[in-house]
This record gives C-alpha cells, structure tokens and sequence, in this order.
C-alpha cells in the first residue's frame, strides 16, 4: 500500500450526482484497505448551486480536505464548473471534463457522473471489478444497467 495520499475533487451543480459519484470512489477506496477521508461542500444544492466533494484516501489520512491546488484528479460534471474549479488541480494533475463523454450515448443522461468516473477508472489503481461491484452497491436494479453502460462507454472513452 502506498504511503501517498491520492487527492480528488468532484465538482458540479446540485442533482448531478457529485455526491453519488464521491460515494463511489469513497467506498471503492476503503473496499481496497486505504484510510478514506470525505468532505461535501452543497452550497444552494437544492437549487442548482455548485456542490463539490474532497476524497483523500491513502495509508493513512489526516483531514478530509484536500489542500488548495493539490487535487490529484478534478472530476467536473457541469461544463460551467470547470473554470470555478480548475484552480484545485495541482500542476501536473488530471482533469476529467464532462464533454469527454456525449450524453446522447447514455442510456440515461442522468448517468454522466458514472460515465465520468469511468474516465477516472483509469487513472486509479483499482481494478475494473472492483469498480463494478461497488457500483452494483450502490444503485438500486432498476438504475444499475444505465450506471454501468456509463462507466463503460467512461472506460472507453480514457
């Protein structure tokens, strides 16, 4: 295991599933042994407004929040988000753009933050079953065959 910490931000507007998506990652981490920390900023959530999640995860983590303009990953949802959020990313580190998958693909336009994540999928040390199964976790069976053709065509699409 790996004495770095890894660092990453979801970033987007309420009802886009940021928070779903840093669920995700969160559990996947914590499924694979890693101290996992996680921070919600909702702003006016409820109407819209910007929402982003801190992931830490690692050997061992001290706080939940990842230090300005250290973020490994950027994960962005909305397009209007990216520029508000870039200034987290640190030199050298991944940005993930909700343009880099068309949501006319998706089985439901809903799913963009799995699809996202499917970007994602390939830049972490995280098998692709490891994935799936805390994706199958997390949705309920009526929404699980839409999740998983996004992280799909996200994994293709990296």
């Amino acid at each position: 295991m790996s004495e770095r910490v890894t660092n990453i931000i979801i970033a987007g507007l309420g009802g886009q599933g940021v928070l779903t998506a840093s669920a995700i990652v969160s559990e996947l981490a914590f499924r694979a042994g890693f101290d996992v920390k996680q921070s919600e900023l909702h702003g006016m959530s409820q109407r819209g407004g910007s929402v982003s999640s801190d992931i830490r995860f690692g050997r061992e983590v001290f706080s939940p929040m990842v230090p300005t303009g250290a973020a490994d990953y950027l994960v962005v949802v909305a397009p209007d988000q990216v520029e508000v959020n870039r200034y987290q990313l640190r030199p050298g580190g991944v940005l993930v753009e909700p343009g880099a998958v068309d949501a006319a693909e998706l089985i439901n336009k809903k799913s963009s933050n799995v699809a996202l994540l499917g970007i994602l999928s390939r830049h972490l040390d995280f098998s692709e079953a490891a994935w799936l199964e805390v994706i199958a976790a997390v949705f309920p069976e009526k929404l699980l065959a839409a999740n998983l053709q996004a992280f799909a065509l996200g994994r293709e699409r990296a």
